[in-house]
């Protein structure tokens, strides 16, 4: 072979102007096939517990192994008819983050709709990180995003947006503009009848309403603007619930919900949103303040029907305060014995919305668990926040639901303010007394936005090298007084829970229930053992209780 023939004698250097090939658009425009346009999502629990997730109330581990029905996600789902939805519960599908992964791929939506809360912060951002890395939008809502935007966007760049308050309409208004930027789509799918019904909500809520030009004009939206987040006005209220759709629980693991003493899959009913009383550690302020709005007993009988239709008997009445209103009460139980329908269900309520004959009527049609927020066993604890009750309306209002048939759930917080070991003792004394089947002593926790939040920024009572992670009201506290350390608090909240739970009463009740229900028998020992666990976690000599 010649020199001649070697093509490298001919090659001289030639800087020519360089442009990369740019695939990105190519790579982003494949979507496998079963891609979805919004993931709605409760993402793997940062231990493989079982953890706490809502809209609206706190987030907590679930000491009580109650896998709650992620209602809130059934909700906004029905505000796209229009769009390929999916919700992904995976604290009831006990799924771990390896498998959320495989899954994430798989549906590689173009929207990622997370629930978020304070102790699970970090962990559910990683989940914004995954589906970030996909191309998705990343959104997110619940109460510790709504008084913290700033905060978590700036701490988490991964995450897009933040929904604040209530989300449904947020989320609609967000997905149509920027389908109409990307795509030039504007809710097209829609049925013009649920077009219409969606712009009577959105004006309903808010007499200033126009269709948003843009993501700048989206109330209730916080965003990026390149470096700077950007807060929109807040969203107003929705007025009438009913003009909702129905949740789409259709959508959930239904089969995968477990709640103690329920033999079976159940789910949750909104009832009403809000709740007039003025508690200060209350995180219900965070989203609806003092507002309280009800959906028709109608209404809520419609979605009991819906439910009946897939299977499902047992129910709890989710809302703040089921009770609120006494004739709201009677027109759900009324058309419940007037259809003669055979459901079992419980709710949340106060022993100052009660009274006998209304117990006695929820009990006909099917109330047979009550839970209470009691709280402390001290007058002047009760005030300082703003409980609004006398220690001894609970003790009358349990037993008349004793009377009724209806077993009695007790809520318990150590180490409000005002509390000393004195206090403490009194709650625990009258947890003893009052006629109840189970109990959970939480500790107090400040949960952002709240007015104990900015009592406890106000006081210095923050213990040092807090994280948000640590706001918990079951295992640990952030709390720490001066007369009552935070290892304290969290002695003193085992204590109460091993001098109400290791007693032949509240032992012997267990366990008929458990014998009359062999389908509890599993969630019963791993709530057993875990619950020993951490009422002889670093045992203390306990004091005597008067």
């Amino acid at each position: 072979m010649t020199m001649e023939a070697n093509r490298g004698v001919r090659v001289r250097e030639h800087p020519d102007p360089v442009h990369f090939p740019q695939a990105d658009e190519a790579v982003r425009s494949v979507r496998p096939e079963g891609a979805v346009d919004i993931l709605f999502v409760n993402p793997p629990a940062p231990d493989e517990g079982i953890w706490i997730r809502s809209q609206h109330r706190v987030g907590r581990r679930s000491r009580e192994g109650m896998i709650w029905p992620q209602v809130d996600l059934a909700q906004m789902a029905a505000l796209f008819p229009d769009l390929d939805v999916v919700i992904v519960d995976a604290i009831a599908e006990r799924m771990g983050w390896p498998a959320f992964e495989r899954l994430l791929r798989e549906k590689h939506p173009k929207y990622y709709v997370t629930q978020v809360t304070g102790p699970t912060l970090q962990n559910d951002m990683y989940g914004c990180f995954l589906a970030k890395s996909l191309g998705a939008r990343t959104v997110a809502f619940g109460t510790h995003v709504t008084p913290l935007p700033l905060e978590t966007m700036r701490a988490y760049p991964v995450l897009d947006f933040v929904l604040r308050g209530e989300p449904e309409l947020t989320l609609r208004e967000l997905v149509d503009v920027l389908g109409r930027q990307r795509a030039g789509t504007d809710g097209e799918g829609l049925e013009p009848a649920f077009r219409e019904r969606l712009e009577q909500l959105f004006a309903e809520a808010d007499p200033e309403w126009r269709p948003a030009g843009d993501i700048a004009q989206i109330k209730g939206l916080v965003w990026r603007r390149g470096e700077e987040i950007v807060v929109n006005p807040d969203r107003p209220l929705i007025r009438r619930l009913d003009d909702l759709p129905l949740p789409r629980h259709d959508l959930l693991p239904l089969r995968r919900y477990r709640a103690p003493l329920v033999g079976g899959p159940y789910t949750f009913i909104v009832t009403s949103r809000g709740c007039p009383a003025g508690c200060r550690f209350c995180i219900k302020h965070v989203n609806y303040g003092n507002t309280v709005r009800f959906r028709s007993p109608g209404n809520v009988l419609q979605e009991i029907e819906g439910l009946l239709e897939l299977g499902i008997h047992d129910i709890h009445m989710y809302a703040d305060l089921f009770t609120v209103n006494r004739a709201h009460v009677l027109g759900i139980c009324e058309g419940i014995l007037e259809r003669g329908w055979k459901v079992r269900w419980t709710c949340n309520s106060r022993v100052d919305f009660v009274d006998e004959e209304i117990l006695r009527v929820m009990a006909r049609a099917g109330c047979w668990m009550i839970a209470w927020g009691i709280e402390s066993g001290n007058a002047e604890v009760l005030r300082r926040a703003h409980k609004g009750y006398r220690p001894e309306q609970a003790e009358q209002a349990l037993r008349w639901a004793r009377a009724a048939g209806i077993k009695n759930w007790g809520y318990f917080i150590i180490g409000l303010p005002g509390e000393t070991e004195e206090t403490i003792q009194e709650t625990i004394s009258l947890a003893l007394r009052l006629p109840l089947d189970l109990a959970l002593f939480h500790i107090a926790a400040p949960h952002p936005g709240t007015p104990f939040f900015f009592e406890v920024v106000e006081q210095g009572w923050f213990r040092p090298g807090m994280r948000w992670e640590e706001v918990d009201m079951d295992r640990c506290t952030v709390l720490e007084y001066p007369h009552l350390p935070a290892a304290e608090l969290e002695r003193w909240a085992r204590i109460a829970f091993r001098r109400w739970a290791c007693r032949p009463g509240p032992l012997w009740t267990f366990m008929k229930l458990l014998l009359g229900t062999p389908s509890l028998w599993p969630m019963a020992v791993r709530i057993g053992w875990e619950s020993l666990g951490w009422m002889n976690a670093h045992p203390h000599p306990a004091p005597s209780v008067r």
